[in-house]
């Protein structure tokens, strides 16, 4: 009898722990918080909250670092808001990079779908992970760790990543550091570097002081 009343005592958390709609489609005309969009209303929620294209075309890759990521977030695609999923398409072309960068929100999982790329991420007590990866090959980037993806081949990459997140963040290194309007001098003294790197770097990506 103790059994029983263990196994229904379970099963009633569980189900007042359990959702209480089928989804929760972003308002993306609300505010975005920490937890994600608001609601919007289910009389005008459409079967377009749920389906995306975008993922089909190539991205832009003349730029900088010859990559593009287009996202399936939830800005883009409402349906995946409050599901704790999204994903992005990765193009590389030769010679591109995605800098060492952070996704805060979530972990990454990464398909390469064409070519192949070189990827990695350093863990918190600084070991690093490096593989390359061909068409097929999956890996997996934990939540909130300095990662990278280079093209390592002649011709133009592409790949998917998913992610555990419908809004994931993303903050790059490079831009963190040095696209910003902090002086040059305390970005020399908090990263080593001499005056003349650190005022190219800050030409280069756009930032000032």
């Amino acid at each position: 009898m103790i059994h029983i009343l263990l196994i229904l005592s379970s099963l009633f958390t569980f189900s007042t722990h359990a959702a209480v709609q089928d989804f929760c489609v972003a308002d993306l005309k609300g505010p975005e918080s920490p937890s994600g969009y608001s609601c919007k209303p289910v009389a005008m929620v459409t079967v377009a909250d749920f389906v995306s294209s975008g993922l089909a075309l190539a991205g832009n890759t003349s730029n900088i670092i010859k990559a593009a990521v287009t996202p399936a977030f939830a800005a883009q695609l409402p349906g995946v808001n409050g599901l704790g999923i999204s994903i992005a398409r990765l193009d590389l072309a030769a010679g591109g990079v995605v800098p060492m960068h952070t996704h805060p929100g979530g972990s990454e999982l990464l398909l390469v779908t064409q070519g192949s790329i070189t990827a990695g991420f350093i863990s918190s007590a600084n070991a690093v992970y490096v593989k390359t990866l061909k068409k097929g090959d999956i890996m997996v980037f934990p939540q909130g760790l300095l990662h990278f993806q280079v093209n390592a081949g002649g011709v133009t990459s592409v790949a998917f990543a998913s992610f555990s997140s419908a809004t994931p963040g993303l903050q790059i290194l490079d831009f963190a550091l040095f696209a910003n309007d902090l002086s040059s001098k305390l970005v020399e003294a908090t990263t080593f570097l001499d005056d003349a790197t650190v005022k190219k770097l800050k030409a280069v990506l756009g930032g000032t002081g």
